[in-house]
């Protein structure tokens, strides 16, 4: 019972690292000479993806999230540019599960035998990455990017879901040195 137990607890850690390991990451950062209370309006200037169905997706969730913000989008010349690229690639990981029986890596470390077996597995998954550019329209130099990186599902709503959660981190705290935070 007590074996049955420690396994239980052991693939419980194994899945809340896992969790940890898939979570969603979300970065950002700004020209800090860029003077952001300057800039009311934004075009959209290019989406770039492989998927033609997430173009509306990504417009749809930057616009409501800069939108939250104050700033409204002009069909051309706005006070900033903004570019969007989604690019997927393929991750793996190594997954390694012991029996139980020996003790594993401890124990045969300090001398101590046993039968136990180690099965490693590699698990391969896709990941999506989304970056947002903001340009200053005038200058063409880049004021701000965001960048959100997560797993992708099989199932297109999960991914939707995770692109507005994405997009409404990426955007959290924006503009930098407001008091909109």
């Amino acid at each position: 019972m007590r074996f049955k137990g420690a396994v239980f607890v052991l693939m419980g850690m194994m899945l809340l690292f896992a969790g940890k390991l898939f979570a969603q990451q979300v970065k950002t950062d700004f020209d800090r000479n860029a003077h952001f209370g300057q800039y009311k309006t934004y075009s959209w200037e290019q989406v770039k993806t492989k998927d033609a169905l997430d173009i509306d997706r990504i417009k749809s969730a930057v616009n409501a999230a800069l939108a939250a913000k104050g700033w409204t989008q002009v069909e051309s010349g706005g006070d900033v540019s903004v570019i969007a690229i989604e690019m997927t690639h393929d991750q793996q990981t190594l997954n390694t599960f012991y029996d139980g029986f020996g003790g594993g890596w401890g124990w045969r470390r300090f001398g101590g035998g046993g039968f136990g077996e180690e099965t490693t597995t590699t698990e391969t998954y896709k990941v999506g990455t989304l970056v947002i550019d903001l340009f200053d329209s005038k200058t063409k130099q880049l004021i701000w990017r965001g960048a959100s990186s997560d797993t992708l599902s099989n199932n297109s709503d999960k991914n939707i879901k995770n692109l507005d959660k994405g997009v409404e981190k990426m955007f959290k705290n924006f503009p930098p040195g407001s008091s909109k935070r």
